[in-house]
């Protein structure tokens, strides 16, 4: 049942309290680490509300007047009450920011989240974090199952039931090894692209689910066709440097090995392959405690 307007606040049930246990109204102020013009504000809106004086104030200090002395008797054991709804709530929280569960699709896991746990870490050290790393459907599966309280994904679309939030930015880029016959060349067309067999991540991956939506925003005919399906970021760089057939990869899967020259990156010409990371929670809740300080670290520039 809804609480009568004209119930005080617990604030102002508080400070009472304090002035008839110290005799003062300046030092209950200095106690509850406010200005005396302000506990002399709140007394007086508590008078207002219950309609009767509660404070005489005297040149030795406060005292309750009579009202005032019941009205502390009552609010005594609702102040004490709101101590234990407190110190509950604060255990509650606690264990809430003792551990944190967070899944996160494999490009995220192992370029982007080994960065934002240390940052994590310096901010919440007393936290346990626990990763589960999978393709971006298995992380929007985790999170909607209440197994990670926030996801990492890189499909540019997510359930219904889940909010999605930019995080960052990456681009996908080709890859062959030395040997290939693009290798050599600093650019291929779409079209090329589109008639040859490559290596693809499995179903459900964000990269792929990125690839297919890219080709078929230019190209509605077009099928994929897939020499070898792996669900390994590094068995796909393994195939692809064997030279078995090229792949399309996260430009941060494969930076060092294009730096070290194990892999070589043609450019697709008419061809967009720039898409966001997004960290994704169940729709109307939003991430609280070690998940949300996760979130803000990665949404700053790495």
């Amino acid at each position: 049942m809804p609480l009568s307007p004209r119930v005080p606040d617990l604030a102002a049930l508080d400070l009472l309290l304090s002035v008839i246990e110290l005799g003062s109204l300046g030092r209950a102020a200095k106690a509850h680490g406010i200005s005396q013009p302000s506990a002399s504000s709140r007394i007086r809106y508590l008078e207002q509300l219950v309609g009767v004086p509660v404070l005489e104030r005297t040149t030795l200090g406060s005292r309750a007047t009579p009202a005032g002395a019941l009205i502390a008797e009552w609010a005594r054991d609702v102040v004490e009450a709101a101590a234990r709804l407190d110190a509950g709530i604060d255990t509650l929280r606690v264990q809430r920011d003792s551990r944190l569960r967070v899944a996160a699709s494999q490009t995220v896991a192992e370029y982007l989240f080994p960065k934002w746990l240390m940052a994590l870490r310096v901010r919440m050290p007393d936290t346990s974090i626990a990763l589960e790393s999978g393709n971006s459907a298995e992380v929007a599966k985790a999170v909607l199952e209440g197994r990670a309280g926030i996801g990492f994904v890189e499909s540019p679309k997510v359930p219904r039931d889940l909010e999605s939030h930019v995080v960052a930015r990456d681009r996908l880029v080709v890859v062959v090894a030395p040997g290939h016959r693009w290798a050599k060349r600093t650019e291929i067309t779409v079209q090329e692209l589109a008639n040859t067999p490559l290596i693809y991540r499995e179903p459900g991956s964000g990269t792929r689910i990125s690839f297919e939506r890219a080709m078929a925003a230019g190209m509605p005919d077009w099928e994929p066709s897939v020499v070898l399906e792996l669900s390994s970021t590094t068995a796909i760089k393994t195939a692809v440097a064997e030279g078995i057939a090229p792949a399309v990869l996260s430009s941060l899967a494969v930076a060092s090995e294009l730096a070290e020259g194990a892999l070589v990156s043609p450019t697709v010409t008419g061809l967009d392959l720039d898409r966001q990371l997004c960290a994704v929670w169940p729709s109307g809740q939003r991430p609280t405690g070690p998940a949300r300080d996760l979130y803000a670290i990665a949404r700053r520039p790495i």
